[in-house]
């Protein structure tokens, strides 16, 4: 009887211990973009598998991958990493997630957010998937916080985004929801990310420009994008409100928040 007590006690003890409650899934992103969420939300000791680029200098969140197992998005990568939950926003092809949903794994799919609801929205469904609610919160309430205090800086100023590419965000992208977070009216009136006129830039210069991804190492095509061209660079050089890094603009992610915040402290 004294045995069948101490047993009972033994196992309500253990159930009261942290160590006691149930394991995180094992979590695996599939592109540079999930890395990011997946470093951010699950417990590292339940991370089985990042893509290569985690711990790029483009990934915001390089410094957290630091050790944890990269892997290619492949099904031997998967069976060798036996995830119990995928996330992916672009990773991956439809072969790999069918063989993904017939093995039972849960495919958590990002949306590419056009605005900080659509980040909201994939914070809370990673968060779920993970059940790390709490966590996810923090996040968004970090976010939120960021918009507020970035709120109204640039006095309804036009600004123009360009890329070394020589492309420019308009409507329907989350640059336009950072630029006008922080209290700039985008200078382009063409929707989603569209080219500019290298020429019409040089003649008719914008008020103001927000660069992006310049921190970028100047290799490849990019070297000679028209963003890098000599005569641009010169009649913008006075008019840059900010350069955004890529870690902050090339994911849709909570840290573009951070780039919010970044232009409105160099607007003040």
């Amino acid at each position: 009887m004294r045995a069948a007590k101490a047993l009972c006690a033994l196992v309500a003890a253990l159930a009261l211990a942290p160590g006691a409650a149930l394991a995180a899934p094992r979590v695996m992103s599939l592109d540079s973009c999930a890395d990011q969420y997946v470093l951010a939300l699950a417990p590292r000791d339940s991370i089985v598998g990042l893509s290569y680029r985690a711990v790029s200098r483009d990934s915001y969140m390089r410094n957290a991958a630091v050790g944890l197992p990269l892997r290619r998005a492949t099904f031997e990568s998967l069976v060798a990493a036996r995830p119990q939950v995928v996330v992916r926003l672009w990773g991956g092809d439809a072969r790999l997630v069918q063989a993904l949903e017939r093995k039972g794994v849960t495919t958590v799919v990002l949306d590419d957010a056009a605005d900080f609801d659509g980040v909201r929205a994939n914070v809370r469904k990673v968060a779920t998937a993970l059940d790390r609610r709490a966590q996810g919160e923090a996040i968004v309430a970090r976010m939120d916080a960021q918009l507020a205090g970035a709120a109204g800086a640039g006095r309804g100023r036009s600004a123009l985004y360009l890329t070394p590419g020589g492309f420019t965000a308009g409507s329907g992208t989350l640059i336009d929801a950072l630029l006008k977070a922080a209290g700039y009216a985008n200078a382009t009136s063409t929707p989603y990310f569209a080219p500019v006129s290298l020429e019409g830039l040089v003649m008719r210069p914008p008020a103001a420009v927000v660069l992006g991804l310049f921190d970028m190492a100047r290799a490849g095509a990019d070297r000679w994008g028209p963003g890098r061209h000599a005569a641009l660079q010169r009649a913008v050089a006075t008019r840059t409100a900010a350069s955004l890094p890529a870690s902050v603009v090339g994911c849709p992610g909570w840290f573009a928040a951070d780039g919010a915040r970044m232009l409105a402290e160099a607007s003040r």
